[in-house]
């Protein structure tokens, strides 16, 4: 089911915002001192990609101890993030989640979205982990 899930959802919008991620992502290592971004990037992209059966989490929560990416560095990364690529990548996956909930099977792949965008916003200090890990 995850695996059908996961093919649907690339024709609802998640091979576009995948490729938005990756190419915010080249652009941030082009500049060198944007690599910690672009690492981000990357990896948020290979979720958006196929995120059925993982989640994003917040490492503090994992782990239950801080490092870079969850402490005050961490916020400064993300308030850069949000100002040069944060908002766009979010206001893209809102509109791939308005362009989902047209179709009653949409609305699932629309929720996907909504999830994103908001980690579109705040990338720095969250990990991607298997559903199952969690348990």
């Amino acid at each position: 089911m995850r695996a059908l899930g996961n093919f649907l959802w690339l024709l609802f919008g998640g091979l576009v915002m995948g490729l938005c991620w990756w190419l915010l992502g080249l652009l941030a290592f082009a500049t060198i001192v944007g690599i910690p971004w672009g690492r981000a990037c990357f990896v948020i992209g290979q979720f958006t990609f196929l995120p059925f059966g993982r989640e994003a989490v917040s490492r503090r929560e994992l782990s239950g101890q801080d490092d870079l990416g969850t402490g005050f560095l961490g916020l400064l990364g993300n308030l850069v993030w949000f100002v040069f690529a944060g908002f766009w990548l979010a206001v893209g996956h809102l509109a791939a989640a308005l362009a989902c909930f047209v179709t009653l099977i949409g609305i699932p792949f629309g929720l996907q979205h909504l999830k994103l965008a908001v980690l579109a916003l705040a990338p720095i200090g969250k990990t991607i982990v298997r559903r199952e890990d969690l348990r």
